[in-house]
């Protein structure tokens, strides 16, 4: 399961399956369909928890980890990187830049709690109910759900919201694929069928759905002009959330406002949220001058992701006048692989030989000490940071499982435990590019005139690392001279968010740095990440291009795994199979996340277990810190 819907569309991608609507709206189909789903042990809930481990009962009031008596109030101003010239999520994940603020507008049926693992509560659904064997879903619609312009969210608004998402968004085309049929089966009940039994994840990645007005979309804008769910828009759309679109500079900043009136102010699952007044975003191009406008108190808050920033950059007077609180929160909630990703839908990258020379000519530990200040550690996993990466050899279920796919997976997979090359020595690194070039060679390579070279054909070796952060290009320059000891004609390039995101979505790339956030209970988004499906689908989070018989059969052994230690031992095999295909040259990870704040605000004592920090959701506008920091800039 994806780490949450919230997370800016970050979900999945491909073919879309249209689902059938139908149903009368009476309330006698209501009752016959709740009678037939509690004859087949299907009864209404209040949650859903991937392995039933629920923590809050029916009538719980608030979460624990919320203040109840938090202030309303205040103004809160957040960095945001690039720019944005859309307001329409539908299209996000293929066309134009998202304004990241517009998801605050929207909800789902279902919302998570930050203190447990995959477990959601109702939000726009008041109750869910599903069979034993996860077939299909049934929520039904709160009777005060409501659009900001007042009215009803209605069963035709979520099937509306799906078709869309499958029509125009490849990512969500994919997290929904398994949804054959949506249909409305009473007035505010809403059925999803599935194209096979047995996918426990199903009901709750049907609860993720964002939830679009269809009655909007479907109508005219002040032009008099009909509105396209398939095109970008700039048009402020309507939304059901606490906050809705106050105002905005095309690329430059937007703004959103708490909606006095919200029709779910007093949920059990919104006591103590959504407690600023507005939400403010302010975009940059580039990171230095995000960061020089926090130190000016142009912005409030700052996540920072660059250890020698965390290192160097925060030694001015507002730090030391305490004014400025830098504090980090552990990261509980989920793990990360991160690294150069290489596009193996080119022929040079195919080799898995060339591959792992790539990564005996990274020298993470010299990187680490020159310019990270030894902050960070190797990533050797592609669930590094949770129970579920792999490590040793396999053994037990892990290794039973991996008994299924063993002619189609590298010998090395039973053989030998993942490691990851050591540099930080002039030895090692002689010893590694040696290494490299034995591979390179084994492969079909050879240097010649200090060009490594195609030994049949004579074509040179060279490849282009592609970003869109300049503060990213030091990495890259970092990685050059080594790959250029080996023979390899490499350039540097780096260009707009615009540009970039255009090539990924054409797969025009030879290396880019990606990364693939993982959650604590992985499933159908996995298809999506490594899929087959997926490689060939624009804008799918399948970078790489993998096409793998042997890694389909796991992910679909992670999705229909029956509980928790089936899903570790999965997730494992699964996870030692991608590594030892060597699909990219890990990178690193740091477990907790470094923020930087003028301190205005107030927060609970005890941030959520698997929510980081918490803000701003569960954060507030303390007046009184203000007065005595003094007035924003």
């Amino acid at each position: 399961m994806t780490i949450s819907r919230r997370r800016l569309l970050q979900t999945s991608a491909f073919a879309a399956l249209a689902p059938v609507i139908g149903g009368t709206g009476s309330l006698s189909v209501i009752d016959a369909a709740s009678a037939q789903s509690a004859a087949k042990g299907a009864e209404w809930r209040h949650a859903l928890s991937l392995f039933g481990e629920i923590k809050y009962p029916a009538e719980f009031k608030r979460f624990d980890y919320v203040n109840p008596e938090a202030p309303k109030g205040g103004t809160v101003r957040q960095i945001a990187i690039g720019t944005f010239d859309n307001f329409n999520i539908a299209v996000a994940g293929v066309k134009g830049n998202i304004a990241g603020a517009v998801g605050l507008i929207y909800e789902s049926l279902t919302t998570g709690s930050l203190d447990e693992v995959s477990t959601e509560y109702g939000l726009l659904a008041e109750a869910v109910s599903h069979p034993e064997d996860y077939s299909w879903v049934s929520y039904r619609l709160r009777a005060n759900a409501k659009w900001h312009d007042g009215k009803p969210v209605t069963p035709e608004d979520v099937i509306f919201s799906l078709e869309s998402f499958k029509k125009y968004h490849p990512q969500y085309s994919a997290y929904y694929r398994h949804v054959v049929k949506a249909e409305k089966v009473g007035e505010r009940e809403i059925k999803f069928t599935f194209d096979a039994p047995g996918n426990r994840e199903l009901p709750q990645i049907v609860g993720q759905l964002t939830v679009l007005p269809k009655h909007w979309w479907e109508g005219t804008n002040a032009s008099g002009a009909k509105r396209d769910i398939g095109s970008t828009t700039l048009e402020v759309p309507l939304g059901s959330a606490a906050y809705r679109i106050r105002d905005f500079v095309p690329g430059r900043s937007v703004s959103v406002e708490r909606v006095k009136d919200y029709w779910g102010r007093d949920l059990n699952v919104n006591v103590g949220r959504n407690n600023f007044d507005e939400l403010r975003y302010e975009y940059f191009r580039d990171g230095t001058v995000a960061l020089e406008a926090f130190k000016g108190d142009q912005v409030d808050w700052r996540t920072e992701n660059s250890a020698k920033n965390w290192a160097t950059a925060y030694d001015f007077p507002a730090v030391a006048e305490k004014r400025v609180v830098l504090e980090e929160f552990l990261n509980r909630s989920s793990g990360i692989m991160q690294g150069f990703a290489l596009n193996i839908r080119r022929d040079k990258f195919k080799d898995p030989r060339v591959r792992r020379a790539l990564n005996y000519a990274f020298d993470f530990e010299e990187m680490n000490k020159q310019i990270f200040f030894g902050q960070y550690k190797r990533i050797s996993s592609y669930f590094d940071g949770t129970e579920l990466a792999s490590s040793g050899l396999p053994e037990g279920k892990e290794l039973e499982i991996l008994e299924t796919v063993r002619a189609e997976v590298p010998p090395e997979v039973f053989t030998k435990p993942y490691t990851n090359p050591v540099g930080g020595s002039a030895e090692n690194v002689r010893g590694n590019l040696r290494e490299a070039l034995q591979l390179f060679k084994e492969a079909g390579y050879e240097v010649r005139d200090r060009k490594l070279v195609n030994a049949k054909t004579g074509a040179p070796f060279e490849l282009e690392l592609l970003g869109e952060d300049p503060s990213f290009e030091r990495v890259m320059l970092f990685f050059k001279p080594s790959l250029e000891r080996l023979g390899i004609g490499v350039s540097v390039r780096t260009i707009d968010a615009t540009q970039y995101e255009n090539r990924l979505r054409t797969w025009d790339f030879d290396i880019v740095v990606s990364s693939w956030p993982e959650s604590l209970s992985p499933g159908n988004e996995q298809r999506e990440f490594w899929g087959s499906q997926a490689a060939d689908m624009a804008g799918s989070r399948n970078i790489v291009g993998i096409k793998n018989p042997a890694i389909d059969k796991l992910i679909d052994r992670v999705i229909f795994t029956k509980d928790r230690n089936d899903l570790v031992a999965a997730t494992k095999a699964l996870d030692r199979v991608l590594l030892w295909n060597n699909f990219v040259v890990p990178q690193w990870t740091y477990n907790k996340v470094r923020t930087a704040r003028w301190d205005r605000f107030g927060r609970p004592p005890e941030p959520p277990k698997y929510g980081q920090s918490g803000f701003p959701a569960i954060w507030w506008y303390d007046a009184d810190k203000a007065a005595k920091i003094g007035k924003r800039s």
